[in-house]
C-alpha cells in the first residue's frame, strides 16, 4: 500500500482551511501523519503569507483517485479554480508523492516537481520524512534540504495548537 504525501497551503482564513482540509483527510484516511505548520511569504504574486504543510498517509486508492478526493476537499472549502494560477487561495492540496513512483498523467506528474524547488514542500516533507529517497533524485529529503538555498525563501515554523 503506497505512502502518499500530500502538500497543504491556504492564505484565505488558513488557520481555518488548514484545520478543515487536515479533518477532511482524517476522516477519508483515518491516521494522518503531520509535519508542523509553516508560514511562507506568497511566490509567484502579491498577497497574504500562506500557512503550508505536509500530510502523509497510506491508501489503497489509485492515483487518480487519490488527486480527485484532492480536488472534492478543494471544492468543498471553496477553491476557486478561476483566474490566475499563481493567487491567493482558501486551500491548495497537492499530490507530492505517491510512494516511491514515478508516475505522469493527465494534468500530473509524480514526484511534483515543486519539491525541490519550494522551502514551503521542501521543509516540511524532509520533517516526516527525512530519510525517504526522492524517488527522481535519489537523495533523501532531509540531504535536499541541507543543500537547499534558504536565503530566497523566509519559512518560519508557528506554533499551530490542533
Amino acid at each position: 500500500m503506497p505512502r502518499v504525501f500530500v502538500g497543504i497551503g491556504s492564505n484565505i482564513d488558513r488557520e481555518a482551511m488548514v484545520r478543515a482540509a487536515v479533518a477532511a483527510l482524517h476522516a477519508q484516511h483515518g491516521e494522518v501523519q503531520l509535519s508542523s505548520v509553516y508560514e511562507s511569504e506568497a511566490v509567484g504574486f502579491e498577497g497574504d503569507a500562506f500557512f503550508n504543510l505536509v500530510a502523509a498517509y497510506d491508501t489503497e486508492q489509485p492515483v487518480d483517485a487519490v488527486i480527485a478526493a484532492l480536488s472534492a476537499i478543494e471544492d468543498q472549502l471553496g477553491r476557486q479554480r478561476t483566474g490566475e494560477r499563481f493567487a491567493s487561495r482558501t486551500v491548495d492540496l497537492d499530490l507530492l508523492l505517491y510512494g516511491d513512483q514515478l508516475l505522469t498523467g493527465q494534468g500530473y506528474n509524480i514526484p511534483r516537481d515543486e519539491i525541490p524547488r519550494y522551502a514551503f514542500v521542501l521543509w516540511p516533507l524532509a520533517e516526516i520524512a527525512p530519510d525517504q529517497l526522492h524517488p527522481a533524485l535519489g537523495q533523501s529529503y532531509s540531504r535536499l534540504w541541507q543543500a537547499f538555498d534558504k536565503k530566497n525563501q523566509p519559512l518560519r515554523p508557528i506554533p499551530f495548537q490542533w
